[in-house]
This record gives C-alpha cells, sequence and structure tokens, in this order.
C-alpha cells in the first residue's frame, strides 16, 4: 500500500508538472500588443500564431514590430498585412509656357519692364519692382491676363 501511495503521488506530481498551461490567444495579443507598443500595428493571434496588420515608415520598422510580437507562447509571426507606407512622389515644379508669356505680354502692354514672371508657383509669382503708385495696376494686369485669378505679388515700388 505504501508503494502504491507513493507511485501514485510521484505519478500526480509528474502530471501536473507536464500540464504547464500554455496562454491563451487573448493573452498572447495582449502580450504581444504591449512589446510591439506601435498604435499604428494591430496584433491579431489565432491558434498561437500571431498576424500583424498596419501601416509602417519603413522595413525597419517592420522588422522591429515582427520581432517584437514574437512574445512567450507564441509560435510564428505573419506580417503580409504590415505594410511600408509609399514614399510620396516628388513635387516637381511644372511651367506653363502660355501662361507665363499672356503675363508678359499684358504687363509689357502697360509699360511694366522692370516685372518678371514666376509659373513654376501656384499662384503665379511676380517679382521685380515698379514706380510709386502702380503697383496695383501691375497686379490687376496679371490677374486679368491669368484669366481673372490670384497672383502671388512680390513686386516692390521705387
Amino acid at each position: 500500500m505504501k508503494n502504491f501511495l507513493l507511485v501514485l503521488s510521484i505519478a500526480a506530481t509528474l502530471a501536473f508538472s507536464a500540464c504547464k498551461s500554455t496562454p491563451s490567444d487573448a493573452d498572447l495579443i495582449k502580450a504581444a500588443t504591449e512589446k510591439v507598443a506601435n498604435p499604428a500595428v494591430t496584433v491579431m493571434v489565432k491558434d498561437g500564431v500571431a498576424t500583424l496588420k498596419g501601416e509602417l515608415a519603413d522595413q525597419a520598422a517592420v522588422d522591429k514590430a515582427k520581432a517584437a510580437a514574437m512574445v512567450e507562447g507564441v509560435k510564428s509571426v505573419v506580417v503580409t498585412d504590415l505594410k511600408v507606407k509609399p514614399t510620396p512622389a516628388p513635387i516637381v515644379a511644372t511651367t506653363n509656357p502660355m501662361l507665363k508669356g499672356d503675363i508678359e505680354k499684358a504687363l509689357a502692354a502697360k509699360g511694366f519692364k522692370d516685372v518678371t514672371v514666376d509659373v513654376t508657383t501656384t499662384p503665379a509669382t511676380l517679382r521685380g519692382s515698379v514706380a510709386k503708385g502702380k503697383l496695383a495696376e501691375v497686379v490687376q494686369a496679371a490677374q486679368a491676363a491669368n484669366g481673372g485669378k490670384p497672383v502671388l505679388n512680390q513686386v516692390t515700388e521705387k
């Protein structure tokens, strides 16, 4: 009987120590989300497999999130839904030679020879100098040639 109790107690001890509890998916989501610590990343876990979703600035941030999500109990991390934000295309200034010519002709017709027109900006920009009291006339002529649209006035009076 003593041997039976001894064997039974050893078996019970081994059974309890072998039944190590595995964390639930909800516990893994919480742990991985805390470790990732990035509000742009959503962590989902199903059957111990973590899936990361979101949009990050670069590949290094994706790799960092993937490594952080590999908490104890997570079997693997899937990042197919974790994207790198596209780099915005550079803004290229374009010119409109016809508009530039139209505004320059209108200014020349009024006798304003010291005013330059830049149409690489929006709105078109006027630069240069005019006689005192002629500033409003320059702007009005340029706006009329620009189809009534405003122009950026950087003209000074001399």
